[in-house]
């Protein structure tokens, strides 16, 4: 599963930790959690991540 980062504040997404601070799982891939999922530390929008090779 890939990671993401926030493209505003740098925060990673790294699926096998989750948010769960944010009520998402350990193993959720980014592309399950939900569109109203926010950046824990800015707050910006799902849609301004992008995929970490």
């Amino acid at each position: 599963m890939k990671k993401y980062i926030c493209n505003v504040c740098g925060y990673i997404y790294d699926p096998e930790k989750g948010d769960p601070d944010s009520g998402i799982a350990p193993g959720t891939p980014f592309e399950a959690i939900p569109d109203s999922w926010k950046c824990p530390l800015c707050g910006i929008g799902k849609d301004r991540f992008s995929a970490i090779d």
